[in-house]
């Protein structure tokens, strides 16, 4: 999967877990901009981690706080 269908595929989960409009969503977007707590938080990375069939080591899951963040990592271990 190309670093588009990634960064695609991450905002329209972001904008389903926190129930945002997925065109307030851009690579720049930090989860604390769309007031994501600790478990919206926990729960993005689930849904990262089932739809693109990955495990995320703690080091990563410690650093991921945005859109970039997350395509990232994703990419990182595809």
């Amino acid at each position: 999967m190309d670093r588009e269908a990634i960064l695609e595929k991450v905002i329209q989960l972001v904008a389903e877990t926190l129930e945002v409009d997925p065109d307030d969503i851009s690579m720049s977007t930090s989860f604390d901009d769309l007031n994501a707590d600790s478990f919206d938080k926990l729960e993005l990375v689930t849904a990262f981690e089932e739809e693109f069939d990955l495990t995320l080591d703690d080091e990563a899951l410690a650093s991921i706080t945005s859109v970039a963040d997350a395509v990232n990592a994703i990419e990182s271990v595809q």
